[in-house]
């Protein structure tokens, strides 16, 4: 049975910093496209970023230079590091892996809230 548990939930001034962290179990992460989504009140689910089995990174351009997604493959554990947080980050935000462009689709975690007040 395939789970992924994110943790790292939080609440931040605009600016601040938070790490997710996403521990996986039932597959090997090192095997497999790994990727961060968001959903906002309102608001269709978006992907943030990904890391390749290689690890090779994408992120979206509403993240870029701010987000650093990576991955510790003995640990399983795949980390999101937000830096300069705006009140625009704000969401829930989701693990997972599948075949979609931020590697969504097939197993999803329950997901971790995060809250950039201003």
């Amino acid at each position: 049975q395939v789970q992924l548990v994110e943790s790292g939930e939080g609440s931040v001034q605009a600016g601040g910093s938070l790490h997710l962290s996403c521990a996986a179990s039932g597959i090997n992460i090192n095997w497999y496209c790994m990727g961060w989504f968001r959903q906002a009140p309102g608001k269709e689910r978006e992907g943030v970023a990904r890391i390749n089995k290689d690890g090779r990174t994408l992120y979206a351009d509403s993240v870029k230079g701010r987000f650093t997604i990576s991955k510790d493959d003995n640990k399983n554990t795949v980390f999101l590091q937000m830096n300069s947080l705006k009140v625009e980050d704000s969401a829930m935000y989701y693990c997972a892996t599948g075949l979609s462009a931020y590697c969504g689709g097939t197993y999803w975690g329950q997901g971790t809230q995060v809250t950039v007040s201003s």
